[in-house]
C-alpha cells in the first residue's frame, strides 16, 4: 500500500504538476487512512468501500470539521481513481460518495483603512523593515498567494515594465501588473536592504530572511501577525488576508469578475464569485447604515 501511495504522489507531482504543499497534504491524508486500515484490519484494496466508509465515520466521531472530512475524501477519491487507471483495482469504491455539505464561509478582509494601517507599520530604516514593507506592498498590489510570494525569484520581478511573474497551482504561469507604490518599495529593498540580508550568499530568492535564505511561509505568517498587532487590527489575520482584500477592493471599485479571476489565478470563476457575495454583503451594511429610510423607526 505504501508503494502505491508513493506512486500516486509521484504521479501528482510529475504528471499533474501539483505543488509540493498539495502533494504533501495528499500523502499525509493517505498515510493516515492506511494506518487506520491497519488498525482495523481492513484491506483498502479488497474492501475499499467498507474501509472508506469506516474511515469517514471515524473522522466524524473524532469531531473533525466537515471541511477536513471533505479534504480526506477528495484525497481518497483521487487515489482510487488513480488505482483504477493503473489497473490495480477494477472499480472505484468511492464512486457516488458525496462530501459533507459545507457552509459557505466568506473570506476575512480588511478595510482600506486597515490595510493602510498595516502597511504603515514596518520601519523602513532597517533592512528587515524595508523587506517587510516591500513584501506587504507587493502582496496587496498583486493578490499573490503567500506561497507564490515567498517562491518569487529576482528574475520574476520586472520593475522597468511593472509586472510580476509567478507560478501558481499546477505550475501555471501568470503575469500580474505591479503598481508604482509596490514597485518603488521593491526597488528600495533591492537597492538598500537585500544585500545586507544575503551577506554575499548567492541565492535567486527575492525575499530572504536574516540568514540570507529564502523566507518561508511560516516566517511571513509571523511577520504579518506582528504588524497586525502593532497596527491594532483586531480582526483575525490569516496568511491570505491581503489576497482576499485585494480581490474585494478591486470589485468594490468596479473591476470585472473575469479580470479579477485572471489576476488571482483561479481556474474556475465560481471560486472568484465568493468575493461578489462579500461585496454585496458590505453594500447592504453600508446601505442600512447610511440611507435615511433604510430602517423602519420603532
Amino acid at each position: 500500500m505504501q508503494a502505491l501511495i508513493g506512486s500516486f504522489i509521484h504521479y501528482l507531482a510529475v504528471e499533474k504538476g501539483l505543488a509540493r504543499n498539495t502533494t504533501s497534504s495528499y500523502q499525509l491524508d493517505l498515510n493516515q487512512y492506511w494506518l487506520f486500515c491497519q488498525s482495523q484490519r481492513l484491506d483498502p484494496l479488497g474492501e475499499g468501500r467498507s474501509a472508506v466508509m469506516a474511515y469517514l465515520l471515524k473522522l466524524k466521531k473524532d469531531g473533525r470539521a466537515p471541511a477536513t472530512i471533505s479534504r480526506h475524501l477528495a484525497a481518497l477519491k483521487s487515489f482510487y481513481r488513480f488505482l483504477v487507471q493503473e489497473g490495480v483495482i477494477s472499480a472505484d469504491p468511492t464512486a457516488n460518495l458525496e462530501s459533507p455539505r459545507l457552509a459557505q464561509r466568506l473570506p476575512r478582509v480588511l478595510t482600506t483603512e486597515e490595510v493602510d494601517r498595516l502597511l504603515a507599520q514596518p520601519r523602513t530604516s532597517s533592512a528587515t523593515g524595508l523587506r517587510d514593507k516591500a513584501m506587504l506592498e507587493l502582496l496587496y498590489a498583486t493578490g499573490l498567494r503567500v506561497s507564490e510570494l515567498v517562491s518569487l525569484d529576482l528574475a520574476d520581478v520586472n520593475l522597468e515594465h511593472g509586472f510580476v511573474r509567478c507560478f501558481g497551482k499546477g505550475s501555471k504561469e501568470r503575469i500580474i501588473p505591479l503598481g508604482s507604490v509596490a514597485a518603488f518599495y521593491v526597488s528600495e529593498y533591492l537597492t538598500r536592504a537585500r544585500g545586507k540580508l544575503t551577506r554575499g550568499t548567492n541565492t535567486p530568492a527575492l525575499f530572504v530572511n536574516q540568514q540570507g535564505r529564502r523566507l518561508t511561509r511560516q516566517g511571513f505568517w509571523k511577520i504579518i501577525k506582528k504588524y497586525a498587532r502593532q497596527g491594532r487590527i483586531t480582526k483575525v489575520i490569516t496568511p491570505h488576508v491581503l489576497r482576499h482584500s485585494f480581490a474585494t477592493h478591486l470589485l468594490e471599485n468596479g473591476a470585472d469578475l473575469r479580470s479579477v479571476q485572471e489576476l488571482l489565478g483561479h481556474a474556475d470563476i465560481a471560486t472568484t464569485q465568493i468575493y461578489t457575495h462579500l461585496t454585496r454583503t458590505r453594500l447592504r451594511e453600508i446601505y442600512d447604515r447610511t440611507h435615511p429610510r433604510a430602517q423602519l423607526d420603532g
